[in-house]
C-alpha cells in the first residue's frame, strides 16, 4: 500500500474518490467524462469480446475444454433467464443480456483489486487520479441505464406502433378521460426505470469501494494491531464482495430483461 498522504485518513479517502479527468477540464459534478471509468471499462469490454471471440473459434462438439465449459454454463444460465421472462424473440435480447451481466462483473470485480494498486501504477505516467471501479462512478451506470431505457421506448413502439404506444400512454390505467393524468404516470414509471437501475449499481458498488478505502486505511496506522485487524478485514470483505459483485451484475441484468419484457408484452 503507497504511504497515507498528508492529511490522514479523511485526505487518503478524498484522494481516491477523485476522479481521472481530461485535460484544463474543472470537474463538473453528474454528466461528468471522466477518463478512468471510461478507459477501465473499454478495456474490460475488449477483453471480454476477446475473450469469447477465441473459445468460440476453439469450440468443440466433443469434450470441452475448461474454458469452454465455463462459457457453456454462463450462456445456459444467461438463456434460461431471458427464456423465462421474455417470450418474444431472442435472438438480440439474449446476447444483450450475457453483455451486461458479464461487463458488469467484470467492472464491479476491479474493486477487488487492492485499492491503491492502479493509482500507484498510474501515478508512474503522471497520472495523479485514478479510480479503477467503473461502476462506482454515477456517469457510466446512467449511462448504461439510459441505454436500457431507449432500448424500452423502442420495443414499445417495435411491438405496439405508434398509435398503440401513444394510446397505452395516454388511456392507461384509468381510460381516456384521463389523459394528462395518464400520461404523467406512464412517464414517471417510465422516468423511475433508469434511475432505478443506475443508482442501485452505483450504491452498491460505491459503499463496496469505500469501504475497501476504510479498511486499506488501518495498514497505516503505524500499529501492527491495527494492521492484523486490516489483513482480515480486507480478506473477510474482500470474499464477501464477490458474492455483492455478483448479484449486483444479475440484478441489472434481470432488470434489463424484465423492463424490455413489459415493454413488449404490455398493453
Amino acid at each position: 500500500m503507497a504511504s497515507e498522504p498528508q492529511g490522514g485518513l479523511t485526505e487518503y479517502i478524498r484522494h481516491h474518490l477523485t476522479h481521472l479527468k481530461p485535460p484544463h477540464v474543472s470537474e463538473g459534478g453528474f454528466w461528468s467524462v471522466h477518463v478512468d471509468s471510461v478507459t477501465v471499462s473499454l478495456v474490460l469490454g475488449v477483453l471480454f469480446c476477446l475473450w469469447f471471440w477465441l473459445l468460440a473459434r476453439k469450440a468443440t462438439a466433443g469434450v470441452p475444454s475448461k474454458g469452454q465449459a465455463f462459457v457453456e454454463i454462463v450462456l445456459e444460465f444467461v438463456d434460461g433467464q431471458v427464456k423465462d421472462v421474455f417470450h418474444g424473440d431472442r435472438r438480440f435480447l439474449g446476447p444483450l443480456a450475457l453483455t451486461v451481466f458479464v461487463w458488469v462483473f467484470l467492472m464491479n470485480a476491479m474493486d477487488l483489486l487492492p485499492v491503491d494498486l492502479l493509482p500507484w501504477a498510474t501515478e508512474k505516467f503522471g497520472l495523479s487520479h485514478f479510480r479503477s471501479v467503473p461502476t462506482a462512478d454515477v456517469n457510466m451506470t446512467f449511462a448504461m441505464s439510459i441505454t436500457v431505457l431507449l432500448l424500452v421506448i423502442f420495443y414499445s413502439f417495435k411491438a405496439k406502433g405508434l398509435g398503440g404506444y401513444m394510446h397505452e400512454l395516454f388511456t392507461a390505467p384509468f381510460g381516456k378521460w384521463f389523459a394528462p393524468f395518464n400520461f404523467a404516470l406512464n412517464l414517471v414509471e417510465l422516468l423511475s426505470k433508469p434511475v432505478s437501475l443506475s443508482m442501485r449499481l452505483f450504491g452498491n458498488m460505491y459503499a463496496g469501494e469505500l469501504v475497501f478505502m476504510l479498511i486499506a486505511g488501518l495498514f497505516s496506522a503505524g500499529s501492527w494491531l491495527l494492521y492484523g485487524m486490516g489483513i482480515i478485514g480486507y480478506t473477510v470483505w474482500g470474499i464477501f464482495h464477490i458474492l455483492i459483485i455478483s448479484i449486483q451484475a444479475f440484478i441489472f441484468m434481470v432488470l434489463t430483461i424484465v423492463y424490455i419484457s413489459m415493454a413488449h408484452d404490455h398493453h
